[in-house]
């Protein structure tokens, strides 16, 4: 789900939810896409002064919430391709090699993230409740997302065969990250009749609610130092728009046209607004020093389609545009080795309207 925002309403006139239509996976092999073998110079724009050495992953379709490994080896992204609907989990080399399937192929899933040792993953996915994708919402009322009460949260291995359900509540349990020190899991639940943020830990127990103001809290990481957890959110201002809200989560539906992120920290104090400029923010990451937040925002483009990448300090002061790019830029996140690695999905030089890939870079101060 934290790639929507991408979707036909802000950017292009192509369908999403968390996922729309991709690259070609031959059934029975590895599906592998070639990637782009480009200079730096032809796939950056004037003014991206922090990227260096930048290489496109993917080469096609949609990709997207593409997340390092803990030992920044590896990289797992959600896409859709033939001959699956919807999204499903896939895990690549560096360089594009080597892409397989790690989700059990049925339902739709979203989210996925390493687990510290490498050896197990996280997403979630519908596949209990059906083997089909769901249904896609209805856009009559604008663009909203689905809270599929299907969703729920699962550990696997990296060869696909999952080992544990962390989640049945019965309600919307998704978008779930893993704490650096490995003691942690986040993510976002229906289950208490709002959209909140919640904690638990790695084995599903000792689960703890730690949002409580009415609104969406979700897209949740926590920092390299696992003391901060950052996150998008929505809060109104009237009483029209928290009830319009509220209908539409009766019906398992959010509208996430304004969000702003929000830090706090890892049991849920000490909540602080940094951004409140009417736009959609979303994809928050923490920087390596723990002071500062990347995030994509569509906050330059008055008619909301064009997003980019920015970047602020923790107290919301400092805020500098990182990405020029014309479509969209989102989904960074630094790598957790310690090294230099940074990683981000977009549209810039894709060989149809629409696509977005996975790109890899080096990040310079």
């Amino acid at each position: 789900m934290l790639r929507d925002l991408k979707s036909k309403i802000f950017i292009f006139p192509f369908l999403f939810l968390t996922s729309i239509f991709f690259i070609v996976l031959l059934s029975g092999n590895t599906g592998k896409v070639e990637p782009e073998s480009c200079s730096s110079d032809t796939l950056l724009f004037p003014g991206e002064k922090h990227f260096r050495n930048i290489r496109m992953l993917t080469n096609g379709g949609e990709n997207a919430e593409a997340y390092f490994s803990f030992d920044g080896t590896k990289i797992i992204f959600q896409s859709t391709r033939e001959p699956y609907d919807c999204d499903q989990i896939f895990i690549m080399n560096l360089d594009g090699s080597n892409l397989r399937l790690v989700s059990t192929g049925k339902g739709r899933t979203t989210c996925s993230y390493f687990m510290p040792d490498g050896k197990l993953i996280l997403y979630s996915s519908t596949h209990l409740g059906s083997e089909s994708c769901p249904q896609k919402p209805d856009f009559s009322r604008g663009y909203v997302w689905a809270l599929y009460k299907d969703y729920d949260i699962f550990i696997s291995d990296t060869s696909g065969k999952i080992v544990k359900q962390l989640t049945s509540s019965g309600y919307y349990d998704a978008e779930a990250t893993v704490s650096p020190k490995g003691d942690k899991i986040v993510f976002t639940s229906t289950r208490d009749g709002d959209i909140e943020l919640y904690s638990m830990n790695p084995d599903g127990s000792n689960v703890k609610r730690l949002t409580d103001a009415p609104g969406y809290d979700g897209g949740a990481f926590f920092s390299y130092d696992g003391e901060m957890i950052v996150f998008r959110a929505s809060r109104f201002d009237n009483e029209n728009d928290l009830n319009e809200y509220r209908r539409l989560l009766e019906q398992g539906l959010v509208r996430p046209s304004k969000l702003d992120i929000y830090v706090m920290n890892s049991d849920g104090t000490n909540i602080r607004r940094l951004t409140n400029n009417g736009a959609a923010n979303f994809g928050p990451y923490f920087f390596p020093d723990n002071k500062r937040i990347i995030f994509s925002s569509n906050m330059d483009d008055p008619g909301g389609r064009n997003f980019e990448l920015y970047m602020i300090n923790i107290d919301g002061t400092g805020l500098e545009r990182v990405t020029f790019n014309p479509t969209f830029d989102g989904f960074p996140m630094f790598a957790l080795d310690g090294s230099d690695k940074f990683i981000f999905c977009s549209n810039r030089f894709n060989s149809k309207p629409g696509e977005t890939n996975v790109f890899l870079c080096e990040w310079v101060e």
